[in-house]
């Protein structure tokens, strides 16, 4: 695997469609501001564009040395060889991708106990959620709220790193990993805040505050 320190990161950052900076713009600010795993999300381009677009967020992944992760399209994964590939529900199986991507991480997406049984053998953690409301997602699945994360989390098959995923903010961060949940993924709340940089600082703060508390 491509895990750095045998670790899938606590903080992983999504692109976004709809903010007013360009994708290659977004991975530099919060790689620039303490962040090391990106995801590439980009929902409205054709493969051609994508790859070009994957092979330039490749190289400022690769200045910073931080993780690349490619939503969605494990062949461009591939062919740009991230470190990874973060798999919707409604996209190719994770057993599929596994055998394009034989070393590097697969991330799936789970709504509830029947889709973590599904991609829990597989992939390497998985996406759940969402919290609350997002803008982000076009077809929301059902919200969880944290006592959905909480009886999800007890019912798990296996253990695996569980990344809380849609409209989480700061003041969920304690919350959601004191009843387990590895790390959060976050894109709105960092691009759409009014100081961007500021805000990927205020996120990874609390998260070393609560490893503080807890190591």
């Amino acid at each position: 695997m491509y895990l750095q320190n045998n670790k899938i990161a606590r903080l992983q950052f999504i692109t976004s469609d709809d903010a007013a900076l360009s994708h290659l713009d977004q991975i530099r600010l919060v790689l620039d501001n303490g962040v090391h795993w990106v995801q590439l999300r980009a929902k409205n381009l054709s493969a051609t564009e994508l790859l070009k677009l994957a092979e330039e967020a490749k190289e400022i992944a690769e200045q910073f040395k931080a993780t690349l992760i490619i939503n969605d399209n494990h062949l461009v994964a591939a062919m740009v060889n991230a470190e990874g590939v973060h798999i919707g529900k409604e996209d190719v199986a994770p057993t599929d991708a596994r055998k394009f991507l034989l070393q590097q991480i697969i991330g799936g997406t789970a709504n509830n106990l029947e889709d973590i049984k599904r991609i829990i053998e597989v992939v390497d953690y998985i996406g759940l959620g969402p919290l609350r409301f997002t803008s982000t997602k076009k077809k929301l699945a059902p919200i969880l709220g944290l006592e959905g994360y909480a009886l999800l989390l007890k019912a798990m098959p296996q253990p695996k790193p569980v990344i809380a995923i849609g409209g989480i903010s700061i003041e969920d961060i304690v919350s959601l990993m004191k009843i387990g949940v590895h790390g959060i993924a976050v894109s709105g709340a960092i691009v759409n805040a009014v100081n961007p940089a500021q805000k990927t600082k205020e996120f990874l703060k609390e998260i070393a505050v609560y490893e503080g508390i807890n190591a």
